[in-house]
């Protein structure tokens, strides 16, 4: 019997094993594509601030009254882990996602009481197309976090609402989650409501258990007050809450949410990818049929619910919960001047969890109008047949991730980081940077932290971003520059020192990229704004005075030459940013100096230089 429970344990859990490795290959599958190579915004200061503070100031940092230092000490905790690994941020991000969407997947397991539907409520959390800032931004741990805190709130209270022997601490523990995701995102401060509504739906007589979340919202409230100075924390990007703010248009607000939990996109593209009205007609059908679905469900669940009069209190306290925790999330959301697609995430988890509970009231009924097994497959069938549905909906949504309004930041950002540190590894640093017309709006204090992010100690102080508006700005390419110019029609940079150096300074033949000359050489130089084209002539030999190099300009011969000195300098004259052809005849050659590719005699070394 022992060995038989044994074998029975180790199966569950290689079923749990292997359920929690679907979810997080999917979570990377599809999330493919999303990467961070380069920090920008938030981001970066935030990266600014963990390198340049101590713990202490990065954990409360001056002047900020989003009061969020559980957030801080794991993001600092984060960044010591991953170091100067920029493009390792999404990685992590996705593993955190994977082990919610796996939380997710227990909590609509234990709800529905049917695997299937649980697994399915992971699925439909991953999909989702809320998720674009939890994945691609650094901050997004923060939305992760509070996401999961909040979560686990709900899960303790169902269980403290279900429980009937066990007397587990459920709610204590979810008390200990409120406080903490205060102290994550202040915005959860709301969800205070459905600890004491689940006491009201418990009728729990332990005064400590009624005096236990009043007396954490008050403590969460001084603290916040003491360190920051404000009660209620600003809302994302700075909007304000609560004050001044419009009920009628927080209640469009909320409406607004109750339409993307339906998967029905409305606001400006910028802050959902691509709205309703624009969406194509295929869309918006597959929505339509999804929610008829969830009409279905609806529909049996009410059903059975009134047939079943011997559980209905602990039916209704149930779905009250659901229904508060999502109204609670909602009307956080609402009193702040814009809604993001992450400020969603949560109701639309709590959402899915929903539909599970329902899924597993509709089949666990004792008012027989199926048979419990055909009203679970009925039931399983129904959200297969939703998630199917949306599934297309919500990848489709997600390839509109360009159109969010930080997206092309972001895109740009890694683009500079692909065609600056990437492609020249620590070689960078020393560079000079330049960055044509600059639309993108980069500031050189931005740059300078950009580059920071990449290098341990202080090798990126040793680059120098410089803005010009046209390669005309500056003179010949040396070994030392990286020349980038932007296209804003993709939002990205292109490296184009190797165009660049050639237009100014193109080496036809018999003149190599170390600066050496063949006894024959032909150069086409651009001159900069004065027309002087100055040359270097460098003999390391011993002359005997017989050294002569002829220079021919635009075939006309301008000068000759007679090496007296080791160095020897030479101006020519042109029209400003004029192209002219240089041709060298030199009667001497370097001894033992061959260029190692043509086996060509080398004469000297020559350094142009046109201002």
């Amino acid at each position: 019997m022992e060995k038989k429970d044994s074998l029975a344990k180790f199966y569950r859990w290689k079923g749990e094993v292997l359920i929690a490795g679907a979810l997080l290959a999917f979570a990377f599958f599809i999330n493919r594509g999303i990467e961070i190579r380069g920090l920008f915004m938030d981001d970066l200061e935030l990266w600014s601030r963990y390198q340049d503070l101590p713990f202490w100031k990065f954990m409360f940092p001056a002047g900020e009254d989003s009061f969020r230092f559980l957030y801080y000490i794991l993001a600092y905790v984060q960044m010591a882990l991953l170091g100067n690994h920029i493009t390792w941020f999404v990685p992590c991000n996705i593993i955190i996602n994977g082990l919610i969407a796996y939380t997710v997947f227990r909590f609509g397991r234990c709800v529905a009481k049917n695997v299937i539907i649980g697994f399915l409520c992971g699925i439909l959390y991953l999909i989702s197309r809320m998720s674009c800032f939890q994945i691609s931004q650094v901050w997004g741990l923060m939305e992760s976090v509070s996401l999961w805190m909040a979560v686990g709130i709900l899960y303790c209270l169902y269980q403290y609402l279900n429980e009937t022997k066990t007397q587990r601490p459920y709610f204590q523990i979810a008390c200990g989650l409120y406080f903490g995701v205060c102290f994550v995102n202040g915005r959860y401060m709301v969800l205070a409501v459905i600890l004491l509504a689940a006491l009201g739906m418990k009728v729990d007589k332990k005064l400590r258990n009624w005096l236990l979340p009043v007396a954490l919202l008050a403590l969460v409230l001084l603290i916040r007050f003491l360190a920051a100075g404000s009660l209620i924390p600003a809302g994302p990007e700075g909007t304000g809450i609560f004050g001044g703010t419009d009920w009628v248009k927080a209640a469009g607000r909320g409406l607004q949410q109750i339409l993307y939990l339906l998967g029905i996109n409305t606001g400006a593209q910028g802050m959902c990818g691509l709205n309703w009205q624009a969406s194509p007609r295929w869309v918006r059908v597959f929505v339509i049929t999804a929610n008829l679905w969830i009409l279905v469900l609806t529909i049996v669940f009410l059903v059975k619910f009134f047939c079943d009069w011997i559980h209905w209190k602990s039916t209704l306290c149930n779905l009250c919960l659901f229904l508060l925790f999502i109204a609670a999330c909602i009307v956080s959301n609402s009193v702040t001047e814009q809604i993001q697609l992450r400020q969603v995430y949560v109701s639309m988890t709590g959402f899915f969890i929903m539909l599970a509970y329902m899924c597993g009231v509709a089949a666990r009924s004792k008012a027989k109008i199926l048979p419990d097994y055909h009203s679970m497959l009925v039931c399983t069938a129904v959200i297969i047949l939703y998630s199917a549905l949306m599934f297309p909906v919500e990848n489709f949504y997600r390839k509109m991730y360009p159109n969010l309004n930080f997206w092309n930041g972001q895109h740009q950002a890694n683009s500079l980081a692909e065609q600056t540190y990437e492609k020249y590894g620590n070689s960078l640093f020393g560079k000079k940077i330049y960055i044509l017309e600059n639309s993108y709006g980069l500031t050189e204090e931005n740059a300078k932290t950009f580059f920071r992010t990449f290098s341990r100690g202080q090798k990126a102080e040793s680059v120098e971003v410089i803005f010009a508006d046209s390669i005309r700005d500056f003179g010949l390419i040396r070994n030392n520059m990286v020349i980038l110019r932007e296209e804003p029609k993709f939002h990205v940079y292109q490296d184009i020192t190797s165009f660049v150096k050639d237009l100014k300074c193109d080496a036809v033949y018999g003149y190599y990229p170390d600066e050496w000359m063949g006894e024959t050489a032909k150069i086409r130089v651009m001159a900069g704004e004065t027309g002087n084209i100055q040359l270097q002539l460098m003999y390391p030999g011993a002359m005997t005075g017989e050294e002569i190099s002829s220079i021919y300009q635009d075939g006309v011969l301008v000068r000759e030459i007679q090496i007296e000195e080791n160095i020897t300098y030479v101006d020519l004259q042109t029209e400003p940013y004029n192209i002219v052809e240089l041709d060298f005849e030199n009667n001497f050659y370097s001894k033992n100096a061959y260029e190692s590719s043509e086996g060509t005699r080398l004469a000297m070394m020559v350094r142009i230089t046109a201002d």
